[in-house]
């Protein structure tokens, strides 16, 4: 495996300092506004609450297995950050279709409800935070957010043993 110095080789390393200091710069930024949006429902979910629903939303019901590999967690994180959502009614359990005894999380009514509410607070805030740029920035930005994202989800995964966790 090629060490940190053979990958920064070929890029100016003041660029990768920039680089890493906006990101932590970001970091910090995101987590003190939590990116929760404006109005009544800004910071009124919190992050994991927000991925995990999302998720649901846009894939269906499944069990925690398939949810902690789809986020790239363990099981048991995923069934620790369930749990609340399942007893403030945004989440159900329900048994799976196809093996009565498999269950799959959904989400309920009261969840695409708080969801579609939650959305609509954090886009407001991402409509607020770039109101002084082109559509067009705000695609290219996106567009290279979603891939430095995927980008540092490869490599937490390659660095990442494999095998049982405890």
């Amino acid at each position: 495996m090629p060490t940190s110095s053979d990958m920064t080789t070929h890029t100016d390393p003041a660029l990768l300092d920039a680089l890493q200091h906006q990101v932590a710069v970001f970091a910090r930024r995101a987590e003190q506004s939590r990116l929760g949006g404006v109005g009544q429902a800004r910071n009124s979910m919190d992050r994991a609450a927000y991925l995990l629903l999302n998720r649901l939303d846009q894939e269906g019901p499944m069990g925690v297995k398939a949810l902690a590999a789809g986020m790239g967690i363990d099981s048991s994180t995923v069934t620790r950050q369930v749990a609340p959502l399942v007893d403030s009614g945004l989440v159900s359990r329900a048994t799976h279709p196809e093996d009565g005894r498999a269950v799959v999380l959904q989400l309920s009514e009261r969840g695409h409800a708080r969801l579609d509410e939650v959305r609509a607070s954090r886009r407001a805030l991402m409509a607020l935070v770039t109101d002084e740029w082109s559509e067009e920035e705000r695609e290219a930005f996106t567009t290279l957010l979603t891939r430095f994202n995927a980008s540092l989800a490869d490599i937490t995964a390659s660095l990442t043993p494999a095998g049982p966790t405890s």
